[in-house]
């Protein structure tokens, strides 16, 4: 029997015990199956990390829309965005479209 062999029996013979199979067990259930596995855990913090951005994104869309509300609510941003955006005109007033 060489000593290759010798070390394998010693190592198969640990694994063998209660315990060691139990933490096992319990370490391979604990990072696939369960229902705070690893697996999942690294799921939601990809979901939260993508959920923070949008936020982001949104609250700074909130601001960009707040401000365009702002200008809407006085008459002479309302007449420029009517101006700019639907192409109206006021009595008299001839416009011309430029193309690019």
């Amino acid at each position: 029997m060489s000593n290759h062999t010798f070390i394998l029996k010693q190592h198969f013979k640990k694994l063998r015990n209660p315990f060691v199979i139990t933490g096992l067990f319990f370490g391979l259930w604990m990072l696939f199956f369960d229902t705070n596995s690893y697996v999942n855990q690294s799921q939601l913090s990809k979901t939260i990390d993508q959920l923070e951005k949008d936020r982001q994104h949104y609250k700074e869309e909130i601001k960009k829309d707040s401000i365009a509300l702002d200008e809407l609510s006085n008459s002479k941003g309302l007449e420029k965005f009517a101006r700019e955006k639907y192409h109206m005109k006021k009595e008299n007033e001839e416009i011309f479209l430029i193309v690019e």
